[in-house]
């Protein structure tokens, strides 16, 4: 009996496994990203080049990461792909919508 080998397309651009975007620096990202934390960790954020800069900072200097010599290329990937949001999920709420507060 012959072996079938299955194939997954992504499909939209996006990556099956991590669920980053298929764009320059993809690769990068995913190998070190994912060598930490879930990819879930990064698409779920979208940051300015500057927070995503200042979130590498933070975990070289609190959580052991290493030099990223590939640095650019990853901020670029990170901010083209998962850069800051006009709007989140819906618009805030009307103030005369929202709890009063007791003092």
């Amino acid at each position: 009996m012959a072996e079938t080998t299955v194939t997954t397309v992504p499909q939209n651009g996006i990556d099956p496994i991590s669920g980053f975007v298929i764009k320059p620096g993809f690769e990068i990202v995913r190998a070190n990203c994912t060598a930490c934390h879930s990819a879930k960790l990064v698409t779920q954020n979208h940051m300015s080049r500057e927070r995503w800069l200042t979130t590498i900072r933070w975990m070289q200097k609190t959580q052991n990461l290493w030099p990223l010599p590939q640095e650019k290329q990853i901020l670029d990937y990170l901010s083209a792909n998962y850069g800051e949001r006009t709007t989140g999920r819906r618009a805030p709420l009307p103030a005369n919508l929202m709890p009063s507060i007791s003092k």
